[in-house]
């Protein structure tokens, strides 16, 4: 299939998976080549069009895992297996993966910020010799808005893997409680001897105080990664509506070093 980066096309929908009541994963199919970290734009026609991360992808399928929040997410749920829906992209830069090959990765994630980051949390899980050490800070809500279940024993059961699970305000059995950030200083940065890449993924007040959180830990900004995907609309940089400053996010991340993604305010 030729890929017409502005023209959708049509898909099937392979399967679908509920993950909560309001967030279900799409497997979709497709043989378009993906990044770690890219997006697409998915639409239905006369409803809309909106761009959403993968969170995983294999050989003639993409995942989407989509939250229930607005119109074409509403009729994204109403769909089935089998039924149509229309695809254009890839879109993006994704997570800078060659950076990450034999370091030390810290990955801290909040909520549906897991799905961007799901894909290449299992790629470092699949293939053990790719980076040293795995360290996953991974936070939801409470117990009913946990994502992932399967893909969380199998990262806790790596064996280099380091795992700290947690909910934001709830006493769940196997789990933390507290916000992400609380558990930012029990990953042993000192020991890394400077061979280390943080990712961070999620609301934006989360990557935030996230940022800062590492900052206090003496990480350096440029060891610092995130994916800033609020506010995207077209994907191809027409629209403006993505565009802070000079810097339009969709055409030059969604992934941004901090060093760049510290400005980007709005």
């Amino acid at each position: 299939m030729i890929n017409d980066p502005v023209r959708p096309h049509p898909a099937k929908i392979l399967d679908i998976f509920p993950q909560t009541e309001m967030e279900w994963t799409f497997r979709v199919e497709s043989d378009v080549p993906v990044r770690h970290g890219q997006f697409m734009e998915l639409s239905i026609p006369r409803v809309g069009e909106a761009p959403i991360s993968m969170s995983g992808f294999g050989d003639g399928y993409v995942d989407f895992t989509i939250r229930k929040v607005g119109k074409l997410t509403d009729g994204l749920f109403e769909m089935k297996k089998g039924d149509t829906i229309f695809l254009r992209g890839c879109y993006g830069n994704g997570w800078p993966a060659e950076r990450f090959q034999e370091k030390n990765v810290v990955i801290v994630a909040g909520g549906t910020g897991v799905s961007p980051v799901k894909s290449l949390i299992n790629m470092f899980c699949d293939d053990p010799a790719y980076a040293k050490e795995i360290y996953l800070i991974l936070g939801f809500k409470n117990s009913h808005s946990i994502l992932f279940n399967d893909d969380l024993a199998k990262w806790k059961s790596a064996k280099h893997f380091h795992t700290i699970y947690t909910l934001d305000n709830e006493d769940y059995e196997g789990w933390n409680k507290g916000l992400v950030t609380s558990f930012i200083k029990d990953i042993p940065f000192a020991s890394f001897g400077g061979n280390y890449e943080c990712i961070v993924v999620g609301p934006p007040v989360m990557m935030k105080f996230t940022g800062a959180e590492l900052l206090k830990n003496k990480v350096p900004e440029e060891k610092i990664w995130m994916s800033f995907e609020r506010k995207m609309s077209c994907g191809i940089g027409k629209c403006g509506h993505c565009r802070i400053d000079e810097t339009y996010v969709c055409l030059d991340g969604p992934v941004f070093n901090y060093t760049v993604g510290k400005k980007l305010v709005d």
